[in-house]
């Protein structure tokens, strides 16, 4: 079978219709070029060029085959570029999920922003995912990387995930704005023990869920729980209706709805931690290469 040298020599010959002028580009002797072009034409079973003493043609086969030997090398040089862009970090693809309270974070769109400026033919496939299907989705291998807000249920999982913290982002209180208390500048989660809150169903975002009883466990009392909402932009909108209160993170508070006043928490744990998630096995080049955009990412931004 022929080998992408041969092709070489056969191209340069075709181009040139010379052996002397095809050797000199090739910076090889003309014996060995002759040889090589000879056996070409003998594992194909076809004369591929005529020759005389004056000069040298291609015959029609030899017209087909160069066509076709030139996609061959393109096509092997292109593949050649690609693995070593990959191996770089710069090519290939990466399958990133994030939470839908982290569109709001400056971290994922800095990130994202960046990456794409150091790996642009890496091959980005964004997705939504919550924080617990997040884990799974790694652990089964469906996704590189993830935004997560919350660390593995279980031991095991946390062995076999790495999480590097981005940021424990503080939590602020929504409330509607004719809440007696819409316009302080902070308060203690036990001064509105008394109120409704609207959450997220815990199936689903379990992370804030779980800080929202463990901060009202804390402050001494259990939270009145009412209307759910599957989204944070849901949440505010039964925020704004007055249909209760909200646990949110700081970000969120650059959506500006009509009727929702924010208010920052006193409580020592009213935070919610933003971290990346991958698997420990996992040192692809692209993965590492995000990494390394996340944390420039995070001390550019000061987190």
């Amino acid at each position: 079978m022929f080998d992408f040298r041969q092709l070489r020599y056969f191209v340069a010959v075709a181009e040139e219709l010379s052996f002397t002028r095809a050797a000199i580009r090739l910076h090889i002797s003309q014996p060995p070029l002759s040889q090589q072009i000879q056996s070409l034409e003998q594992d194909l079973g076809v004369r591929l060029l005529e020759r005389t003493k004056r000069q040298v043609s291609l015959t029609e086969p030899g017209r087909i085959f160069l066509e076709q030997a030139r996609q061959i090398l393109t096509k092997a040089d292109d593949a050649r570029g690609q693995v070593v862009a990959a191996a770089a970090g710069c090519g290939g693809q990466l399958r990133m999920a994030y939470t839908a309270s982290v569109s709001f974070h400056p971290a994922l769109p800095q990130t994202l922003l960046r990456y794409r400026q150091i790996a642009p033919n890496v091959r980005l496939l964004l997705s939504e995912m919550y924080t617990e299907p997040q884990f799974s989705a790694l652990l089964a291998g469906q996704i590189d990387v993830g935004f997560v807000r919350g660390e593995p249920a279980h031991a095991q999982d946390a062995r076999a995930l790495r999480l590097s913290v981005i940021d424990r982002e503080p939590l602020l209180l929504a409330l509607p704005a004719g809440h007696p208390m819409a316009g302080r500048s902070s308060l203690q989660l036990a001064e509105v023990a008394g109120d409704t809150f609207v959450s997220q169903p815990r199936q689903l975002a379990a992370t804030l869920y779980d800080q929202l009883v463990n901060l009202a466990t804390t402050a001494g009392f259990k939270p009145l729980l009412g209307q759910q909402a599957q989204q944070i932009n849901g949440l505010l909108a039964l925020v704004a209706a007055g249909l209760g209160l909200a646990l949110v993170p700081a970000s969120v508070r650059a959506v500006r709805l009509s009727g929702v006043s924010y208010v920052a928490l006193e409580d020592s744990d009213a935070y919610l931690l933003l971290a990346v998630a991958c698997r420990n096995n996992d040192h692809s080049p692209a993965l590492l290469k995000l990494l390394s955009t996340v944390a420039g990412s995070a001390i550019a931004s000061g987190l």
